[in-house]
């Protein structure tokens, strides 16, 4: 087990190169901060000099591979970092330098325990893409098929092991603190985190993944996913094929190769929605850089290595949700928070409602090019603190990905709202889900299965309708041991941690005067 003082010491150095970049400056300032926050971050910033405006992603993306990733997971907590902090996050590139291809042909050919010219025809050294995780080649199979191969960075399970167990540790002192650090449950964050980064490592996840996320939209005109090469994929090595393409980002070259740039917009707002809210099974990683356009139109995505799920009760509430914003049904939106145990039941609906009403309000009758849901989604996390609404980890990897979708069809139309596109598809789910059509399907086939199971009718009711909210059950969370819980079992006090922390504020300091980090 790694000791408190080796956490210590990472967590300070980590530290002062987010001082570097004006990264404390906020935690700092938070009058929600606790204050042995405060007093580490201080304490980091000793002798750096920090910038007049904030670089978030350019401090995660200098920690490392690891931070990169958490950085990522943490632009979906507006919450816990802040407005600025997020949207500023949300600009991690998730690039690297590229590791030498002789180790790329040892891992590819260990994996297989084949040489790799059994598996492909030729295989293009220089890779065109490499990221914190893994890296990306273009390669010729032996029946002549063009298809990108992913390959897992050797080494980097132990890092991103070892840095996730300082994460964890961090985390569980900082909820222990109590109070909003504990309402904002960043133990939850980490474990999330944890999960994401484990299904990345593994790339058969990540291949069933789009394998699944393929066969859900497989009847949508205009988004497809990439075929995956079973055959050539295993834990550390997916082969895809190979897909050839306009950057969704590339503006220019969409518009001089003749495409519909509003009907693009359109198309990709939809497609989100549609894995998101018909589905429940959707990329949750739609950046620029994972969207391509084809000749004819279609929006292909790649990179299946985050996913976002909602399960079919919580996908009724969203569009409600959703709906009710939209048309200014506050009292509606209020009662679905209460009824899926978002906002805590000794509240007031009208209370909330009213709060709700000061969020939506301002943005009704504004002009197309004003309103973003972005807008709306930042308004709603301003009033969770007010209500203790408890963080719902499922919903914010969503929040996420519509902030990326409106920003991406922004690009592509500056004129397009997507309250405007999201309206009728939303509407016409509810018609058809809880329509009275619907309904009475939803009945018949309940009640026959009902007469099919009359001995388990019990148990079949409680398992349809548990007495829970809306957010699924976390994960169980790793035992961290406090470093308190540590000196009261050992009758020690502070003393040795205090002198380890500044030894170690000192060498790190010196380190770096000598331009070691």
């Amino acid at each position: 087990m790694t000791r408190p003082t080796t956490h210590l010491l990472r967590l300070l150095r980590w530290g002062r190169i987010l001082a570097k970049h004006g990264a404390l400056r906020g935690i700092e300032r938070d009058p929600n901060t606790p204050a042995p926050v405060r007093r580490l971050c201080r304490i980091a910033r000793l002798g750096t000099f920090q910038p007049d405006v904030p670089d978030y992603a350019g401090a995660f993306e200098a920690i490392g591979p690891a931070a990169i990733k958490l950085g990522q997971a943490l632009a979906t907590r507006p919450d816990l970092v802040g407005e600025e902090a997020a949207r500023n996050l949300l600009t991690l590139q998730d690039s690297l330098p590229p590791v030498s291809f002789s180790l790329i042909r040892r891992e590819i050919e260990s994996s297989f325990g084949k040489p790799l010219e059994v598996l492909f025809a030729s295989i293009e050294e220089t890779p065109v893409g490499a990221a914190s995780i893994a890296q990306v080649h273009r390669a010729v199979t032996t029946d002549g098929r063009t298809v990108a191969v992913k390959v897992i960075r050797p080494g980097i399970r132990d890092k991103l092991a070892r840095d996730i167990e300082t994460y964890e540790w961090a985390a569980a002192h900082l909820e222990a603190l109590g109070g909003e650090a504990a309402r904002l449950r960043p133990r939850l964050t980490i474990a999330n985190f944890k999960r994401w980064t484990a299904r990345e490592l593994d790339l058969r996840r990540e291949a069933a993944s789009a394998s699944e996320l393929a066969d859900a939209m497989k009847g949508y005109e205009g988004f497809r996913v990439p075929a995956v090469d079973w055959d050539r994929t295993n834990g550390r090595v997916m082969t895809q094929e190979w897909i050839a393409g306009t950057k969704i980002s590339d503006t220019a070259a969409l518009q001089s190769a003749g495409h519909d740039m509003p009907e693009l917009a359109r198309r990709l707002v939809l497609s989100f929605l549609t894995q998101a809210i018909s589905h429940g099974y959707f990329h949750a990683d739609m950046h620029q850089g994972n969207l391509f356009v084809q000749d004819d139109g279609t929006v292909v995505a790649i990179d299946f290595g985050i996913m976002g799920r909602i399960d079919r009760r919580a996908r009724f509430w969203l569009a409600e949700i959703l709906f009710g914003l939209t048309t200014g049904n506050y009292r509606r939106v209020a009662e679905i928070h209460f009824e899926a145990q978002y906002v805590p039941s000794y509240h007031s609906v009208d209370e909330f409602a009213t709060a709700l009403r000061a969020v939506g309000e301002p943005m009704r009758g504004k002009p197309v090019s004003e309103l973003s849901v972005g807008q709306m989604l930042d308004g709603l996390f301003a009033i969770t603190r007010d209500f203790d609404m408890q963080t719902q980890p499922h919903l914010l990897l969503l929040q996420k990905t519509m902030v990326m979708v409106e920003g991406l069809a922004t690009q592509l139309d500056p004129s397009i709202n997507m309250w405007d596109v999201s309206g009728p598809f939303v509407k016409n789910w509810i018609r058809d889900e809880l329509g009275p059509e619907a309904a009475i399907a939803e009945r018949l086939r309940e009640d026959a299965q009902t007469l099919l199971r009359l001995p388990d009718l019990v148990r079949r009711i409680e398992e349809r309708f548990p007495a829970k909210g809306g957010a699924p059950e976390p994960p169980p969370l790793p035992e961290v041991e406090l470093v308190w819980d540590r000196r009261a079992r050992s009758g020690r006090g502070w003393g040795g941690y205090v002198l380890a922390l500044l030894a170690g504020g000192a060498a790190v300091w010196g380190a770096q005067a000598l331009g070691w980090f």
